[in-house]
């Protein structure tokens, strides 16, 4: 049975994804497109349009165009968008790179996504200048002032025109954790993107200078697509936020009166429960959204009554640009991930049996639309694992439908570990935790935690007449991987429970660990 949204089709315009989001530029040339939160300073449109135009320009005269990739490695700064869009308009192809990746992982999406420029800020240009060995990066800029090349260096003769590309060609190219291995290139391309955008318009609407308060960084799909580049194509104000601070977030939904703010769980916790809430004026408020993780119903409704708006839920992924599922205002239902998004269909698969499932049966869910990845980057085996025959792609999560159109997740098929939002491969954990001399075996797994969402636990088995400390395996990770994939918990074991065919048993390890 295949599920369809109640909202009209769309038409995706053919059009690449620069020209969308200028939209509205040159009517709104005096208007703010992005503000930097903490200082206040603020980028026209037109300010915006013109650089970006500088930037393409001046990429092009370095030979840089179609096929070529930039990397962007960097918080949320207006020079951010100014970067990511400069490089699409020069028909170019964008990397975004977690900033607190190791130069290890940074290396690797540099060499894999065939990166010549990596743009940053100078805080992390130790380790951008690490990173870029024995890569194919040209040069390091920096947005900030320091001894390497600023960003405005790559900037020339504007580029009045757009560079001529396909709208199948790829854009952006983010990294997304797999199950197995380092992570993998998502291959976006203009039209996954516009559609996507065209889909988030039907349901979640922009009013024209409305603030778009955007911590949620830009390297992540969803900071990515629904707050920069949906507000901007909308005609919004983008405020930015290099990083989370309760104090300062509240300020700012404050003094820009912001209407809809898009957050993750753990922000959502802190709404229903931290003491500083009460100090600010928040009844500008409309609709708070959650992403990037589950949200608990009772969560959800503890901090709606706080704040006196719906607070809601949807649902995407990195292969999906990123939204399949979402909330409109008025059909908040408690628990759900909301209904289809406009030219998205669904189907609820039996994993055993591949057979569909009806109304409120649990399975996996599996979508199709024109925001489904063009598949993984130099890697084909993966792509066909996810994406089948008739393009249909296996998300991996189990939920459900009910007679509302209104989905519900419930479970994962896959084994990833959302720790606040970020995906925490359990794989490569254990592939860096028997490199330690003094284990022997270990597994994995994500524990609920009500804060983080779920916390990277390991079960360690090790050898004999051998002695090692949970704060030792602790460390001994936190020196290799990004803060959000550190070891949380340790449990010391006899040996790893697994299968015949030799996959561990996590089933297992999850039951005793509740």
């Amino acid at each position: 049975m295949i599920h369809s949204s109640p909202l009209p089709e769309i038409t995706v315009p053919k059009t690449l994804l620069t020209p969308y989001v200028l939209q509205r530029a040159e009517s709104l040339a005096n208007e703010p497109a992005l503000v930097e939160g903490a200082s206040g300073r603020t980028v026209t449109y037109g300010e915006f349009a013109a650089q970006v135009k500088a930037l393409a320009g001046g990429l092009k005269a370095r030979g840089f165009g179609k096929g070529d990739v930039l990397a962007i490695m960097a918080p949320n700064l207006p020079e951010y968008a100014v970067a990511f869009h400069g490089t699409a308009w020069a028909g170019g192809t964008v990397t975004t790179i977690n900033p607190t990746y190791t130069a290890h992982e940074v290396k690797h999406q540099l060499k894999d996504s065939g990166a010549c420029l990596l743009v940053t800020i100078s805080m992390f240009l130790p380790v951008a200048r690490e990173a870029v060995q024995g890569t194919g990066v040209e040069e390091v800029f920096t947005i900030d002032p320091s001894d390497a090349s600023p960003l405005t260096a790559l900037m020339g003769e504007p580029l009045e025109a757009q560079a001529e590309v396909a709208t199948d060609d790829v854009v952006a190219l983010p990294y997304s954790s797999g199950t197995t291995g380092l992570s993998k290139g998502v291959m976006l391309t203009h039209r996954n993107l516009v559609a996507n955008l065209v889909q988030c318009t039907a349901m979640l609407p922009v009013e024209e200078g409305e603030t778009m308060l955007s911590f949620l960084p830009f390297f992540h799909i969803y900071g990515m697509q629904v707050l920069m580049n949906n507000a901007l194509a909308a005609g919004g104000k983008v405020v930015t936020m290099p990083r989370f601070d309760l104090e300062q977030f509240l300020q700012l939904v404050q003094d820009h009166k912001v209407a809809r703010a898009y957050v993750a769980p753990p922000i959502v916790l802190a709404m229903a429960k931290h003491p500083l809430v009460d100090k600010y004026d928040l009844s500008s408020l409309q609709s708070v959204f959650s992403g990037a993780a589950p949200l608990g119903a009772e969560l959800a409704e503890e901090a709606g009554a706080r704040l006196g708006c719906e607070v809601v839920q949807g649902y995407g992924m990195t292969e999906l640009s990123p939204v399949s599922h979402a909330t409109p205002q008025g059909m908040f239902k408690p628990g759900t991930i909301g209904i289809l998004t406009p030219s998205t269909d669904c189907r609820i698969v039996d994993p055993e049996t591949g057979k569909d499932l009806g109304l409120n049966e649990d399975g996996e869910i599996w979508v199709r639309g024109p925001q489904v990845m063009a598949g993984y980057l130099n890697n084909p085996e993966a792509t066909a694992a996810t994406i089948d025959e008739d393009g249909w792609l296996h998300t991996g999560d189990v939920g459900h439908v009910d007679e509302d159109s209104h989905f519900t997740i419930v479970d994962r098929l896959k084994e990833l570990i959302k720790y606040k939002g970020f995906q925490v491969p359990p794989a490569e954990l254990e592939a860096l935790l028997v490199t330690h001399p003094s284990v022997a075996d270990a597994a994995v797994i994500g524990i609920p935690d009500p804060e983080a969402g779920e916390l990277p636990k390991a079960f360690i088995a090790l050898k004999k007449d051998v002695s090692l400390t949970a704060e030792e395996i602790q460390q001994f990770i936190a020196d290799q991987v990004a803060h959000y994939k550190q070891i949380r918990l340790v449990e010391f074991v006899s040996e790893i429970p697994k299968s015949a065919s030799g996959k561990i048993l996590r089933r297992l390890l999850r039951d005793q660990s509740t």
